[in-house]
């Protein structure tokens, strides 16, 4: 149906590149789906809905699995499918490694995310890039993409002086031991105060700037110390969120600090530097300062120093002429929207980003509290990542441990650790990732709405189910897998109808990387299947047919919650 929609766009609007249109399907009392589309493509093109409602009907191809198709009202087209249709579609979909989803051409795609700071513990400000750019590093790869990870760590720039200075008057064994603790807020801190009280250690401070800006032995040594002591700290937090993240993927600011002048070089042989105020900027077209002056990205500063515009040139550089990318992802803060504009123009100006490779922005909104403020401790201070991630965890373990007694105690823990994570990163992927949030465990926690636990419980209860029926029936996995879906009840309709969704679904996120809308597809499902369980008898079915065709739909569905919950980086228990 989508098909013919969008023969019938194309041919009756002015764009002849028209996007493939959603028909709206829906269940309906009078046939099997109703196609709605045609009122909204009406209005759009504005035509009669019963005069493109007919048109779609007629650019249906000839199909075995639709008996009738005809126009109801004002425009909707019932939908009659061919007796066994429904059925022999989610056997298709059964078979599936994919569940139905057909992988597009491969590609090599660069993601960037999480980069944290050296010497700077993990807070909140990385929760939503970490766990977005994982949920997209999962999605890509699951579609058989080539995807290379960047965490794009700060570890250059001038506080270095201070934190190794800092580091020698610890004393090295005192230093390390307190960073491999987790510490490096108190470690930075210290720093910071030190620097600011006194003009001996500034002046040392700044002296160590330059040792490092010009490679001494013993500084770029101690240096490492501090990169090497806070990435153990990082990988502490990735395996606690469970990310996939892991330490082949840290290239810092640092990695690119010999393509810097070669960069700058470039841009210079091809025209595009100017001197402004005594720095090296490139100026894209398009962007304006509030005086409606041209804007500059500055390059090279007038003291000589490199920015992070020079950084982020040399990287998009590499990634394009090195590493072939054919689309690359910065999942970063709206705020920096501009700023990454302008560096993707840049690099289309130089040549580097040239179609059909691609370079977008992955923006999301801030975490808030309850206040609707950023989301602080009680005390005011920014809530360290580690923190948040094991109180979610502590809470999902009362609630686990209450309503769960039958459950060992290490399955207890385990089912706490899927269902803690789970609901901080439910609740952030489930939000539209261009606005703010408001971080609260109780809903998020909750085994009612759209929650990671409620997914998470849904899954768990059809495997019960499923596990009932095999022992009191003396049914094994096989028979149910191979056995034929017989599509009846109204209710087993709505329920394939959701089941056959899911590869358009994971479609629309692979381009859009919206998660939100893979997480209601989830809830979809999942409310689907309450529905199906309630108005259709699976243990006590009727008859042997009966049963092991609500068993293969129930096994379906586990597979298909589980898989969708993967995407997102959450684990489904067995139990719960």
């Amino acid at each position: 149906m989508s098909a013919a929609f969008t023969q019938v766009a194309d041919s009756i609007g002015t764009d002849s590149a028209t996007q493939p249109v959603d028909p709206l399907l829906q269940a309906s009392r009078h046939a099997d789906f109703q196609a709605n589309a045609a009122m909204a493509m009406a209005k759009a093109l504005k035509k009669n809905p019963r005069e493109i409602a007919t048109a779609v009907i007629e650019a249906v191809a000839a199909n075995e699995l639709i008996d009738q198709l005809e126009i109801a009202g004002p425009g909707f087209i019932n939908i009659t499918l061919a007796p066994g249709a429904l059925g022999g579609l989610l056997a298709e979909q059964r078979a599936d490694a994919l569940l139905g989803f057909v992988p597009p051409s491969q590609q090599t795609i660069v993601i960037d995310y999480s980069a944290p700071n050296v010497a700077k513990e993990m807070h909140v400000g990385h929760l939503r890039s970490t766990i977005i750019g994982d949920a997209c590093v999962r999605l890509l790869e699951w579609q058989g993409h080539n995807v290379i990870r960047r965490n794009h760590l700060g570890d250059w720039g001038t506080p270095f002086g201070m934190l190794i200075e800092h580091l020698l008057d610890m004393g090295e064994t005192e230093a390390t031991q307190e960073l491999s603790q987790g510490d490096l807020n108190g470690f930075y801190r210290a720093a910071r105060q030190k620097f600011a009280d006194s003009e001996e250690f500034q002046t040392r401070a700044r002296n160590r700037v330059v040792s490092l800006q010009s490679g001494d032995v013993e500084t770029l040594r101690l240096w490492k110390l501090l990169i090497e002591q806070s990435q153990k700290y990082f990988m502490q937090v990735y395996a606690q969120l469970e990310v996939r993240l892991d330490g082949s993927e840290f290239v810092g600011e640092s990695a690119y600090n010999d393509e810097l002048a070669p960069t700058l070089e470039a841009l210079r042989s091809l025209g595009l530097i100017q001197t402004s105020d005594g720095a090296e900027c490139l100026f894209p077209p398009g962007f304006t300062n509030r005086d409606n002056e041209p804007l500059p990205l500055i390059v090279r500063k007038r003291d000589g120093g490199y920015g992070y515009a020079a950084t982020d040139l040399a990287a998009l550089r590499q990634r394009t002429q090195t590493l072939n990318a054919d689309r690359l992802l910065y999942v970063v803060g709206s705020p920096q929207s501009q700023h990454l504009e302008m560096v993707y123009e840049a690099g289309r100006m130089a040549g580097w980003l040239q179609a059909p490779a691609t370079a977008e922005h992955i923006a999301f909104g801030s975490v808030l509290g309850s206040d609707g403020k950023m989301f602080k401790s009680r005390t005011g201070d920014t809530v360290r990542l580690s923190d948040l991630v094991n109180e979610a965890i502590d809470r999902a373990a009362a609630t686990i441990e209450a309503k769960n007694p039958e459950l060992s105690a290490e399955e207890r823990v385990e089912v706490a650790q899927m269902v803690g994570i789970g609901a901080v990163k439910y609740a952030d992927l489930s939000s539209e990732r261009t606005r703010d949030y408001v971080f609260d465990f109780d809903r998020m926690l909750a085994l009612e709405g759209n929650t990671a636990p409620y997914m998470q419980y849904a899954y768990a209860r059809v495997q019960s189910i499923v596990r009932r029926a095999m022992a009191s029936h003396g049914i094994d996995a096989p028979q149910i897998d191979q056995a034929p879906m017989i599509i009846v009840d109204e209710a087993e309709k709505l329920l394939a109808m959701q089941l056959l969704r899911f590869a358009d679904v994971v479609e629309d996120v692979s381009d859009s990387l919206l998660f939100h809308r893979l997480a209601t597809y989830l809830f979809d499902l999942a409310t689907a299947y309450s529905g199906f369980y309630n108005s259709c008898p699976v243990v006590d079915a009727p008859d042997a047919e009966t049963r092991l065709s609500r068993l293969a739909l129930c096994r379906l569905t586990a597979r298909t919650l589980a898989t969708g919950l993967s995407l997102l980086g959450i684990r489904a228990p067995e139990k719960m």
